[in-house]
């Protein structure tokens, strides 16, 4: 997933942008409502799209408190004056960042699957494309999920992370999502021309 990025300045970085944040069903979710207060912060104006899983962890009233936006979810997916919303959403925004991405999620996208609002709006995204994974330490060290994340790296996404530490299930090793300060640099970065 590439995809050009318009209104850059030669040299340095951008100013405020169109930026989509997806998030998938993982206790890491606080940490993408910490990443979208930055970002609004910072000037850019921020769509979010939850999963159904993301929601048991932090709910829509909040993503949509942070980004002053309505915020995407499966259950108004396909209706009233936005049947379409997974392309709407991105058909104007200047990067799409998952975080957290699940083992399930980076499953879908690297597969081309999407039964979804997340998976089906990272099939519409033209735009680039930013993933910061977050699962157990065994699942990130799964060959399955190793080859799935090289599928979407040669199909030109970055992949930010994980970081290793204290899992949520008690676990230790990689498989922590960056800290939003680390995903917000990573954004920056991605945004430059």
């Amino acid at each position: 997933m590439t995809g050009t990025m318009t209104g850059t300045t030669t040299g340095g970085p951008r100013g405020p942008a169109r930026i989509v944040v997806a998030v998938g069903g993982s206790i890491a979710a606080y940490k993408a409502a910490d990443l979208v207060s930055k970002l609004v912060q910072a000037g850019h104006h921020v769509d979010v799209i939850l999963t159904r899983m993301a929601q048991r962890f932090v709910g829509p009233l909040t993503f949509s408190a942070l980004s002053h936006h309505r915020v995407q979810t499966d259950e108004g997916w396909g209706e009233g004056d936005r049947p379409a919303a997974h392309l709407e959403t991105t058909e104007k925004a200047e990067l799409l960042v998952v975080a957290p991405a699940t083992a399930d999620l980076i499953g879908k996208f690297a597969h081309g699957l999407a039964d979804e609002i997340v998976s089906a709006t990272y099939l519409g995204c033209t735009c680039p494309v930013l993933v910061a994974p977050a699962m157990n330490q065994r699942m990130w060290r799964h060959p399955r999920v190793a080859a799935n994340v090289e599928t979407l790296r040669r199909d030109g996404v970055t992949i930010v992370g994980p970081a290793s530490g204290y899992l949520a299930e008690g676990d230790q090793g990689p498989g922590r999502m960056v800290e939003p300060t680390e995903l917000l640099a990573a954004v920056v970065a991605a945004l430059r021309p």
